[in-house]
């Protein structure tokens, strides 16, 4: 739901930028959903592959004017403008995102919620703050945000918010989304291989044109010159949720700018955690919970999702690895 800068992403991707074996390797950078989008397709020759990476974009942007909440005609802005008035008809693929995030929202009891974007800002994260909001701006602070409160029609393929005030967002689970979507549009067309990067929300499939597996590096931000692990991805995703570049310190404990939406306080005790696994969206709902309920509930957690291995780093600069991490630290 937070992303981190990507100047600080403690993901990177490492490639190998050359032909081989009739294949190439063309990459863009572009700005959507409000974010940094780099795609990099293998494909047979140049010109497939750049008009692929148009296709991707096509698809990015398309996903964007129906769920981005600061787009004013989009689906989920429509759901926002009507809350405590009416429902509102959505399409089932809308519908279907919402129903997924509210199950996340279920299952870590609203440490992960898309009606945050009612959260009222009174933290400061610009260098401003002098000292920490009274336990009753706090409290206001999350009065439009709950899950409970949005409902879903299954039938008429509506979604009411309950309360006048309320809104939604989608944020980097979007994103995560998006990548998914374009990674299986890719492969539908028989695109050999590639890797659609939304912000550090990564979906991979093949290999790089060397044969080799992608291979995706972890750093530490407390150590960033050196490589925790570079974890090979053939068909996978990755993300990673972070504070370590915005945060507050008050008597001598470390307040994040991930805010718990259930309670409004700050995450503590985690600089980051990055999630593995087949699909980006799942993990970026991961990696987002693990943040907010931290070390101990955070992998409690994961433990119900199987295929998913994380990594964490402490606010002390500590790695912790789930147990189903393969790769040595």
């Amino acid at each position: 739901m937070h992303k981190i800068s990507y100047k600080f992403l403690l993901l990177y991707t490492i490639l190998c930028c050359f032909s081989a074996h009739s294949q190439v390797l063309r990459k863009r950078t572009t700005l959507l959903m409000g974010g940094r989008f780099d795609i990099s397709i293998v494909d047979k020759d140049s010109l497939s592959a750049e008009q692929n990476i148009d296709i991707v974009i096509g698809e990015i942007t398309r996903i964007e004017n129906l769920i981005s909440d600061w787009k004013s005609d989009s689906q989920v802005s429509e759901v926002n403008q009507n809350a405590g008035i009416k429902p509102i008809k959505v399409d089932k693929e809308v519908f279907e995102l919402t129903q997924r995030a509210i199950k996340f929202s279920e299952i870590t009891n609203g440490g992960f919620d898309i009606s945050f974007a009612a959260l009222d800002r009174i933290w400061k994260f610009d260098g401003s703050m002098t000292e920490m909001p009274s336990a009753e701006a706090i409290k206001k602070s999350v009065e439009k945000v709950g899950y409970k409160n949005i409902i879903l029609d299954s039938t008429a393929s509506t979604i009411f918010l309950k309360l006048k005030g309320m809104k939604i967002g989608f944020g980097a689970l979007g994103e995560g989304y998006a990548t998914d979507k374009c990674r299986a549009m890719m492969i539908a067309k028989g695109v050999q291989a590639g890797i659609i990067n939304g912000s550090g929300d990564m979906s991979t499939w093949g290999k790089q044109p060397n044969g080799k597996d992608w291979k995706i590096g972890i750093t530490n931000p407390f150590k960033p010159e050196k490589i925790l692990a570079a974890v090979p991805l053939k068909e996978g995703a990755v993300t990673t949720s972070g504070s370590y570049e915005k945060f507050v310190v008050f008597n001598g404990k470390r307040y994040s700018h991930i805010i718990n939406p259930a309670t409004g306080y700050p995450a503590t005790g985690l600089c980051s955690v990055t999630v593995f696994g087949p699909n980006a969206e799942t993990a970026n709902g991961l990696s987002t919970s693990m943040m907010v309920l931290g070390q101990k509930e955070g992998l409690l957690l994961l433990q119900k999702f199987p295929d998913y291995s994380c990594v964490m780093i402490t606010d002390k600069g500590k790695v912790i690895k789930s147990k189903n991490f393969a790769y040595k630290l």
